[in-house]
């Protein structure tokens, strides 16, 4: 798999989001040799997973003499899977602020970004639908499920977008939304969730409203996107702080390794909240680090994918 390292080399600076999508994938796949997805990197577009009861005509005999694992031809006509994007666009998306020379995906707003136009590549290359939304204070993009290659590059030049034109002041106000993405999305599919889950006010109506998304069968994945290292672990030197609230512009002084006991504990009893609530709804809770690599981010969506029937 491409590593942490070779990423930051390939894609320091944002360029051109298809190409650096592209060159995660690539590297994610010439990686598959050696991972339980061996057999889907040759012929990755034209093949999917055999299952007990299918039909034996479109068995490709050829990759099971390679592979020891049956898999069916697909067509250029069929769409496997239908998956709708959506991304958290607040104020506390774009945070950490980035220095001279950082790369973009190491804020959350950035790699989630990249992260969407990774998982756009993948089901590009499997001739899956795509579609987009996207919400702070307001509803600020939507695109069904389509898989044309103008419905890709508009949705690519939203994300762009979304980048060069960084949320100011946007409060988070995913209960509504959510619940508004949820009565769009009509025909079942895969849904893909990237936001920090900074909602103030009830986290009742909060993980009603992930439940919401859950209605007409539909598969969801939350993408949980945090800056480890400050809002999880707390980590700051001993001089006293000024902390800003992105959204509210509430500020306070302290010193952070005065609270820092206090503060991890009341983080990570809430994730932990966050995560037993989506086991308890069946829905696939992953936190992800910015910065990191893509492989977790891939390897969940095939996982899913496979059992997503």
């Amino acid at each position: 798999m491409v590593k942490i390292e070779q990423q930051k080399e390939l894609i320091s600076g944002f360029k051109h989001l298809e190409l650096l999508a592209h060159q995660v994938v690539e590297g994610f796949i010439s990686g598959m040799h050696k991972s339980p997805f061996h057999g889907f990197s040759a012929e990755f577009a034209e093949h999917k997973v055999y299952n007990t009861g299918e039909s034996t005509k479109h068995i490709d005999w050829k990759l099971y003499a390679k592979t020891d694992r049956l898999y069916t031809k697909t067509f250029e006509e069929e769409t496997n899977l239908r998956c709708h994007l959506i991304v958290d666009n607040s104020s506390s998306m774009h945070y950490p602020k980035l220095k001279e020379g950082q790369p973009f995906f190491e804020s959350k707003i950035g790699f989630s970004v990249l992260a969407s136009a990774v998982l756009m590549n993948l089901l590009k290359k499997q001739r899956d639908a795509v579609g987009l939304s996207v919400y702070s204070d307001n509803y600020e993009y939507y695109a069904p499920e389509k898989g044309s290659d103008r419905h890709h590059r508009m949705i690519l030049d939203k994300l762009e977008d979304m980048l060069q034109k960084p949320a100011v002041t946007k409060t988070t106000d995913t209960v509504t939304f959510l619940h508004q993405i949820a009565e769009k999305i009509h025909r079942r599919s895969m849904i893909i969730l990237f936001a920090d889950m900074f909602q103030g006010g009830d986290d009742a109506a909060l993980f009603n409203a992930l439940q919401h998304l859950k209605h007409n069968k539909h598969r969801v994945v939350l993408f949980h996107v945090i800056d480890d290292k400050t809002e999880v672990q707390f980590q700051y030197d001993s001089a006293p702080r000024k902390f800003i609230d992105l959204e509210s512009g509430d500020e306070v002084t302290l010193f952070s390794n005065n609270i820092q006991e206090q503060y991890e504990s009341g983080v990570r009893a809430y994730f932990k909240k966050v995560a037993q609530t989506c086991a308890q709804n069946k829905i696939k809770y992953v936190p992800v680090n910015v910065g990191a690599d893509f492989e977790k981010i891939l390897t969940t969506y095939l996982i899913e994918k496979q059992t997503f029937r």
